[in-house]
């Protein structure tokens, strides 16, 4: 709850949205995706993985670090 409403960005410093949900595993309770809101049009010119409401999937496991902001590796975005 605690990434919910920080802001993405790359390492290179690209603002990718902020944080508007968390997708997880309900068994293992794995966190697998973030669920972007208010994507930048950077992002939105990107195909990334979306819900079928349309909303951008950020997969977990691109997060290298957390802190005031979720830093991803945008190459294992892509």
């Amino acid at each position: 709850k605690e990434l919910i409403g920080k802001t993405i960005v790359s390492r290179s410093g690209k603002k990718f949205g902020e944080v508007g949900d968390l997708i997880f595993e309900v068994g293992s309770g794995e966190l697998i995706h973030l669920l972007l809101k208010n994507p930048t049009s950077y992002t939105e010119r990107m195909e990334l993985e979306r819900t079928k409401e349309g909303n951008i999937l950020v997969p977990f496991s691109a997060v290298i670090a957390t802190g005031d902001f979720v830093v991803i590796a945008e190459e294992d975005i892509i």
